[in-house]
């Protein structure tokens, strides 16, 4: 029989795999902004209103001086004038109506108006230009393509 200490042990190994993944840059995308501008003509209706002067001569004596008033679109303002006489008396002397005219015209105005488009381009892992054309922003046009992290 063998002695305890002469007792010889064997390891016995196992290797085990570990399987990932990593990204991997393999390509990228490129959108180059263009602004295109336009002038465009905007017409829209502008109101002004015009006040005519009609002096109308009155040469009425009077008790008080009469308010401002109004009658639809006109406007009286009274005039009034004291005169020596005997007795001192308020005599209207005209009447002052403006009248108030309201006409539309349309105003033609140029407006500058911006518009953005992008242009995509896809590129390799190095940078370079793979499409030869851009991306069109036109429904229907442009190439159709996967997404380059797929």
């Amino acid at each position: 029989m063998e002695n305890e200490e002469d007792e010889l042990v064997v390891p016995v190994v196992e290797e085990e795999v570990v399987a990932g993944t990593r990204r991997v840059k393999t390509g990228s995308v490129r959108v180059d902004k263009h602004v295109d501008k336009q002038v465009r003509k905007f017409e829209a209706p502008v109101l002004h209103d015009d006040v005519e002067v009609r002096r109308v001569p009155v040469n009425r004596v009077i008790k008080e001086i009469p308010p401002i008033r109004t009658k639809g679109r006109v406007v009286i303002v009274p005039v009034v004038e004291e005169e020596l006489v005997v007795t001192k008396r308020l005599v209207l002397k005209e009447e002052v109506h403006l009248i108030q005219r309201r006409s539309k015209e349309r105003a033609v105005k140029e407006v500058e108006v911006n518009r953005e488009r992008a242009e995509v381009r896809r590129l390799d892992a190095e940078g370079r230009v793979i499409d030869p054309e851009p991306e069109s922003p036109t429904p229907g046009r442009g190439k159709a393509w996967r997404s380059v992290l797929d």
